[in-house]
């Protein structure tokens, strides 16, 4: 089904739509990624006022009728909208009625910059609004009107926790308009899944939807055509469309659109099933004994931006002697020189309390953009097991790929995309390159009252996390709160262990302690509290201030580290001094920290080693060159992955395999 089919009313039933790929050429993808962001520099921010007028001129009276009088003027638009679908007159006056109707049952009336910014989304755009510009309640006026049109909303956030709140929090306004709403958290069953796809609108995670996908996909082993899953359902007792948990790919809102769309695409999804763990425990030990035994630099490279190791000619020559006595698999170079590189990565790419914890006698993933613990998933091709036989606990079975897909492929298969987000523009460009999505620049509509200091910068991680508490001590004392964040389980619990020493109360928040997250966040605004938080409270959330907190100047955010890319910076910083009120951040860093450590560990060695002091427009520029390559290390590693995607899918393609 074509996107002019989407934007006509009804969906067939029984059909699963969804986007055909359009496979672009090496020239197209160069040409577009050239071109995009000077597009958006040039078109990017052009707002359609019109449309404001539109929306006015249908609110005219709306606040005057009665209850039963408005339910019957949505009746009408539904059937309007239905008929002939999404007509720019037929949007304004939808906006008008949800409008009303949020400002009856939830309490907020839509600003005119959340119009903006939901008739951005409408149109298929980015819409970029600062944090604390009313995200949540902006993606109604999109969702609900293409809901009221018939067509099936996907909410896409970064994780359950606002997956659940802002479903629960916005379910009132559309049980007014008659539309149901559904919500996919972690652990739930398929029928539970299915009833929660089957509603007009969808909250989901972006990893729960694209796994949900791929198990359809292995269910329809490639078929979507209506008319064959017609005919099945015809003479099959129990037809595969019955089984299916979703209804296709029809419309999707993307809230913090960058990360889901960028940062979290360096990676794809891949669906396992288990293989028989067989004799593996001993060759995983085997693997890591001789790992440890293996020098860096001189045996392996560790490309740790990459999240690779590459072995030398001397390393893949040490490995054969260390290993040649245990004959079997050993004896083949390729699994020889694979097992030594999983061996390595497992004792130095991952790090506990970083890249994972251990809880309950199992290594539970860490998402490194979340700070959430990834139930139930696992690393691949053994890598998994041989950080469990490090960690000295019970070997799992090993994942055999059933399906895989990148986030590039999958989001380009939904008939209409959108999405929201308070840090786009620099990533404008490749939203646009791999999307074709259009950012625009939403105003604020209330000035904006944050300040962001100057970084300060410390020679060692001893100095700054001195410095972080005699901050926090001195802002305590005046009856503001602090937010810290960090980003590692392992700093978080660092900083807090010194906070405690010092005698100063506090609350930590991070994938050991996010059973109590919304209590931790209800009361991060209150007069005193300190807070310390991964990047758990980096986005989506909204820490509210007690009385009087802004008259004393608002929530102080500190960064206790700079992050891989400038947009997180922004996002931790957006917890305070939002809708207008006032609030400060600032980061309290090392010459030690990873960012810098990574890109240009060697050259500090040699300038520290000559000067006893770095002046401040040397350490900004090391700092701010750190995030700039490592952010187009990661494009690199984007661009990659979407190549070999498409590789991958033509070679399955033609063996007659799935995804």
């Amino acid at each position: 089904m074509s996107e002019a089919a989407l934007l006509r009313p009804g969906i067939t039933a029984g059909s699963y739509p969804e986007r055909e790929e359009e496979r672009e050429s090496w020239l197209d993808r160069t040409a577009s990624a050239m071109c995009g962001a000077l597009f958006q520099h040039l078109g990017g921010n052009n707002l359609d006022q019109n449309f404001l007028r539109h929306v006015e001129q249908a609110s005219e009276g709306l606040e005057l009728l009665p209850p039963q009088d408005l339910n019957e003027v949505v009746i009408l638009l539904r059937q309007e909208l239905h008929r002939n679908g999404l007509r720019p007159d037929l949007v304004a006056r939808a906006f008008a009625v949800i409008r009303e109707l949020s400002s009856r049952k939830l309490g907020m009336r839509h600003f005119d910059v959340q119009l903006l910014g939901g008739w951005a989304m409408m149109r298929g755009k980015i819409a970029e609004m600062e944090t604390g510009e009313g995200k949540t309640l902006t993606a109604t006026l999109p969702a609900a009107t293409a809901a009221l049109a018939g067509i099936p909303v996907h909410i896409i956030t970064v994780n359950d926790f606002l997956a659940a709140r802002d479903a629960s929090w916005m379910k009132p306004l559309y049980d007014a308009l008659g539309l149901s709403v559904g919500t996919i958290l972690e652990g739930m069953s398929p029928p539970e899944r299915r009833h929660a796809y089957g509603c007009s609108i969808t909250y989901c995670t972006n990893k729960q939807v694209v796994f949900d996908y791929l198990k359809d996909r292995l269910l329809l082993q490639q078929e979507s055509r209506a008319l064959h899953l017609k005919l099945e359902a015809l003479h099959r007792e129990d037809p595969r469309s019955n089984r299916l948990v979703m209804r296709g790919l029809c419309f999707a809102i993307v809230d913090e659109a960058d990360s889901v769309l960028v940062d979290e695409a360096r990676t794809p999804l891949i669906i396992s099933g288990k293989q028989g763990a067989g004799d593996q425990e001993r060759l995983y030990r085997q693997a890591l004994d001789a790992a440890r035994r293996m020098q860096t630099g001189r045996d392996y490279l560790v490309r740790e931006h990459e999240r690779r190791i590459d072995l030398t000619d001397l390393g893949r020559a040490h490995a054969k002697r260390l290993t040649d006595r245990y004959g079997g698999v050993w004896n083949a170079p390729g699994h020889r020189e694979d097992i030594m590189r999983q061996a390595l990565g497992a004792l130095y790419l991952y790090t506990r309390d970083k890249h994972y914890i251990v809880e309950e006698e199992r290594v539970r993933i860490v998402d490194e953009y979340t700070g959430r613990v990834m139930a139930d998933r696992s690393w691949e091709r053994g890598l998994h097991q041989m950080v469990e036989a490090k960690e000295g606990l019970q070997i799992s079975s090993r994942q055999e790929t059933l399906a895989r897909i990148s986030y590039q492929r999958f989001f380009r298969r939904y008939l209409k995309l959108a999405g929201m987000t308070g840090t786009a523009q620099e990533v404008a460009g490749e939203l646009w390159a791999v999307y074709r999505l259009d950012t625009v620049r939403i105003p604020t509509n209330r000035p904006q009252r944050r300040k962001i200091h100057s970084d300060l910068v410390y020679q060692t991680s001893r100095a700054k996390w001195g410095a972080i508490v005699d901050r926090v001590a001195q802002l305590h004392s005046t009856g503001r709160p602090v937010l810290v964040g960090t980003r590692s389980v392992a700093d978080s619990e660092h900083i807090s262990g010194l906070l405690e020493k010092a005698g100063l109360k506090h609350s930590v928040l991070n994938a050991r302690q996010n059973r109590a997250e919304a209590e931790i966040v209800a009361q991060a605004g209150q007069p005193g509290r300190v807070t310390v938080a991964t990047n758990m409270a980096g986005r989506g959330t909204d820490i509210k201030l007690a009385p009087g907190v802004a008259e004393a100047g608002g929530l102080f955010v500190i960064a206790s580290e700079r992050h891989e890319a400038g947009r997180i910076d922004r996002q931790l910083f957006g917890r305070s001094g939002r809708q207008g009120d006032p609030g400060e951040g600032q980061a309290i860093v090392s010459l030690h920290d990873e960012l810098v450590r990574s890109v240009f560990g060697w050259l500090l060695d040699r300038l520290l080693a000559r000067n006893a002091h770095l002046p401040d427009w040397l350490v900004r520029t090391i700092f701010g060159w750190a995030q700039r390559i490592t952010e187009h290390r990661h494009g690199g590693i984007r661009k990659r992955l979407l190549r070999s995607d498409d590789s991958l899918q033509d070679l399955l393609a033609f063996s007659g395999r799935g995804e």
